[in-house]
């Protein structure tokens, strides 16, 4: 057995918990760059919904409900008001369980970079450790050697990534098209709508615009994950989904070929917005495993490499 076989080893473990570390704690710091955002999102939320909760109390007692009653326009703006709170408030939900679950890979990556702390002073003992070796033995194959381990490690690690990335990539991509499908479904009932679907028409595409609205919170949590995994490749990417209209009065109130088409047009705009998102992700996708099969590639001649040396 090569005398080095077996520092070799230790030394690509070794390499390969100091790059997990830096890669913990670029994580680290895009979590605490996304949990700010997040974070100074919520507060505008709340501020949002309660203005719109003034504004359904205004109307619901006092001097606006006093002149809404006098002009007749009370219930309609009633209506329209809680709905918009309504809405407000499930923004501001959404938002509240991103937060939460960007907390939790937070404090998940605390704990593993703790778990991996000094990781690069084990690496510089066994560089010190081998390059004695190396010395002592006067060995030809020594600096090479070394080299080939430095490089089959960060092509392993950055095969890692790209996996890591691919995957978060691919699950993203699943829950975008999850919106997207619902989105395809609620476009086909305002058609339908469109031309004379009616109260059941408005109540099937008002259905699926809330279950689309509800999936998009889970494609943003993925996107964000995504997201991390791409910073880690170097890429600086903030995607963020469309939302999702989910207001209904007008469908009460207005229900005319005008509002019809108004909804229709809405709706539209979102299912492009979350097409060109999945686009996105499919381009990203195909990149991702361009890079990856290089590195393959590249892994498999720096083995071959090493082992020409070892055997010679």
């Amino acid at each position: 057995m090569d005398p080095f076989e077996d520092l070799d080893r230790r030394l690509r473990e070794a390499h390969d918990r100091v790059r997990w570390f830096d890669h913990l704690a670029a994580r680290r710091s895009s979590l605490g760059r996304q949990i700010r955002e997040v974070a100074d999102l919520v507060t505008e939320l709340e501020q949002q919904l309660a203005k719109e909760r003034r504004d359904v109390e205004r109307l619901e007692g006092g001097l606006s409900a006093f002149m809404a009653r006098l002009t007749g326009s009370r219930e309609e703006r009633l209506t329209r008001e809680r709905a918009e709170a309504a809405l407000a408030g499930e923004r501001l939900d959404g938002q509240r369980a991103r937060l939460e679950a960007l907390t939790g890979d937070l404090g998940e990556t605390e704990r593993d970079l703790a778990a991996t702390a000094g990781a690069a002073d084990d690496y510089q003992r066994l560089l010190s450790e081998k390059e004695r070796l190396l010395v002592e033995r006067g060995d030809q194959r020594g600096r090479r050697l070394m080299e080939l381990s430095g490089l089959m490690a960060d092509t392993q690690a950055d095969l890692r990534e790209h996996d890591e990335a691919l995957q978060a990539g691919k699950a993203a991509g699943q829950w975008v098209g999850h919106v997207l499908t619902q989105l395809e479904h609620a476009r086909g009932a305002s058609t339908w709508d469109m031309f004379g679907g009616g109260v059941f028409a408005d109540a099937v595409e008002r259905e699926h615009l809330v279950t689309a609205d509800q999936a998009t919170w889970q494609a943003q949590q993925a996107l964000d994950t995504f997201a991390r995994e791409l910073a880690d490749l170097g890429w600086a990417v903030r995607p963020k989904m469309p939302e999702v209209d989910t207001r209904w009065f007008a469908d009460v109130f207005f229900d005319n070929i005008i509002t019809d088409a108004l909804k229709h047009q809405r709706i539209n705009r979102t299912r492009t917005a979350v097409a060109e998102m999945s686009a996105w992700i499919d381009d990203s996708l195909r990149t991702l495993a361009q890079g990856q099969a290089d590195l393959t590639r590249r892994l498999g001649d720096l083995t071959g490499e090493r082992e020409h040396l070892l055997a010679t």
